[in-house]
């Protein structure tokens, strides 16, 4: 399928590895122009590296979004780099795991910076300019903690569902403009994080961490985790032509892990 997004400019954040780096590949093989960033300048680096071999236009930006220089650092090397952005990824690592009672009230004002303020302040230094051209795109990258709560992840749970509101609202304001706002929620994918998370989870429950991941693999329908690659063509669908008339959705892609109708 043609996805009618060839010479689109496509900000991915958090692309220096997993399922944003997949949705930047998938960009890559339709003709887009890139804006990559991660606070990893030596992941970053090699992931620019492998999407300039495909023959994609990449701008690739140290920046951590977890900050208000970062942030700014992003809008205006973003801004420097190309005269409009009309694909948003937002996209950033997940906060530290802790039952409910365990964060003090800095972990979750650092983890609102992470999740929340990132994709606010993105939205707001680069809709506008899809308003005014009328054609946009903004997914985020959120999970399916929004919709399943997830233990011992009390700030993702959270803080992704605020983003999800946040997107939800923003949908119904800039539809009539061209713009669509979408969130992706995946299931238990093969990533760094889900690594990261395993260990925490074996650690805090004495399993062995093969079934810490067996176990998540046996909440899917299709008994396996997902790939990055699968949630990156997903992504880059919704920022399609063919998806123009999908907006103000969180779209589960968790491999049927969700029991239920809605």
């Amino acid at each position: 399928m043609d996805l009618g997004i060839g010479g689109k400019v496509a900000l991915v954040c958090g692309a220096s590895r997993g399922i944003a780096y997949a949705a930047a590949e998938a960009f890559a093989r339709e003709g887009c122009a890139l804006i990559i960033c991660s606070r990893d300048a030596v992941s970053l680096e090699a992931s620019r590296a492998k999407l300039a071999a495909q023959g994609a236009p990449v701008t690739a930006i140290v920046a951590d979004l977890a900050t208000a220089e970062g942030i700014a650092t992003l809008v205006t090397q973003a801004q420097a780099a190309h005269d409009r952005v009309d694909i948003l990824v937002c996209n950033t690592g997940g906060p530290p795991p802790g039952p409910p009672m365990s964060q003090d009230w800095t972990a979750w004002t650092q983890a609102s910076e992470l999740l929340l303020r990132s994709v606010t302040e993105l939205t707001r230094a680069f809709v506008p300019g899809m308003q005014a051209r009328g054609w946009g795109r903004v997914v985020a990258i959120t999970s399916i903690a929004v919709k399943k709560p997830q233990a011992n992840l009390i700030l993702s749970n959270s803080l992704r569902a605020a983003v999800t509101g946040y997107l939800r609202t923003l949908a119904d304001e800039v539809g009539k403009d061209g713009v669509t706002i979408n969130t992706v929620l995946p299931g238990f994918t093969a990533t760094e994080r889900l690594d990261a998370l395993a260990t925490a989870n074996a650690e805090r429950s004495g399993q062995p961490r093969d079934s810490v991941f067996a176990g998540w693999a046996a909440e899917s329908a299709l008994k396996r985790l997902g790939r990055p690659d699968e949630l990156g063509a997903v992504i880059a669908f919704l920022c399609s032509e063919p998806a123009g008339f999908v907006t103000g959705q969180a779209l589960l892609v968790d491999g049927g892990a969700m029991k239920s109708l809605l």
